[in-house]
């Protein structure tokens, strides 16, 4: 298959590229500098310009393009920066693949499970209502940007991806530092529902999403959802540090500004649309998804 990839540079985007090619398929990266290689295909989201010619023969894409929520602190700016990397670069890729004669057959758009808010104990999956906060009115409007290849009949995959587990990068990469020095603990109250999927399930299951006989909203997350207390002690263990030092709240907002509540939201979320087509996780719970992150001997 000839799948044509944004964000590729990123955490998530340069594991899949790598797992698409092992696989057999052909993979184009879009840049946004002029191109130095045959894989790569420049655009420029912010102004809406690509070239559907640049996309012939295309018979997929995978959207992960954004700037990184928790990479600085969110000023007003920094709020719109967010907003628009996502829905300036989805707009323009669902217009030039709607552009297509013929058109591809799925479009596998990144979202966030930051679509549901803050809901408590509440099992949150994909027939859920929205919820309130910043990021929930992000990732509808990040949806609502697919309209066009949706209108021109191409399958659209929301993917609602929860927090990734990866060894280095993201919100849980940076964690990782601290346990190994012994310094980590719950967050908060650690009574908040942490919904995680490691990076090689995220991976494996964007791919399986390009073939799968779904589309629609589709929940990225492992389906054993923790309280984030639970997911602290998994992750010392793993790396058989103890787990003594906890940030309350009050520094965690001091520290991330509004991105805290984020990390003390409750995010209740099963993946029930991925369970139902098949997709077989190989991290399924919190402790074997911290044992693969301490340990980069595991595959």
């Amino acid at each position: 298959m000839k799948i044509v990839v944004s964000g590729a540079s990123g955490l998530i985007g340069t594991a899949l590229v790598d797992h698409l090619r092992a696989h057999g398929h052909g993979v184009l990266r879009l840049v946004r500098r002029p191109p130095r290689a045959a894989d790569e295909i420049g655009w420029n989201p912010g102004a809406g310009l690509l070239d559907p010619r640049s996309l012939r023969g295309v018979q997929a894409a995978v959207s992960m393009s954004g700037a990184g929520v928790s990479d600085r602190r969110w000023t007003r700016g920094y709020r719109d920066v967010i907003l628009r990397s996502r829905v300036d670069s989805t707009a323009t890729l669902a217009r030039a693949l709607a552009a297509l004669d013929p058109v591809p057959e799925v479009f596998v758009s990144g979202s966030a499970i930051g679509y549901y808010g803050h809901r408590g104990d509440e099992v949150l999956t994909e027939s859920s209502a929205a919820g309130d906060g910043f990021l929930a009115d992000v990732v509808r409007q990040w949806e609502a940007a697919t309209a066009p290849a949706e209108a021109a009949g191409i399958r659209v995959v929301h993917a609602r991806t929860g927090l990734v587990a990866s060894r280095s990068g993201g919100a849980f990469g940076r964690m990782l530092p601290l346990f190994r020095a012994g310094v980590g603990g719950r967050l908060g109250s650690g009574r908040q529902w942490w919904s995680l999927i490691s990076l090689p399930d995220e991976v494996a299951a964007l791919a399986f999403l390009l073939s799968a006989d779904v589309q629609g909203p589709v929940n990225l997350t492992a389906p054993s959802p923790a309280h984030n207390a639970i997911v602290t002690e998994a992750l010392a263990s793993a790396l058989h540090r103890p787990a003594l030092v906890p940030v309350p709240a009050p520094a965690l907002r001091a520290a991330l500004g509004g991105f805290a509540g984020e990390v003390l939201a409750s995010q209740r979320v099963l993946p029930e649309v991925l369970l139902r087509a098949g997709f077989t996780f190989r991290h399924p719970e919190v402790t074997s998804i911290a044992q693969w992150a301490a340990d980069p001997s595991l595959p």
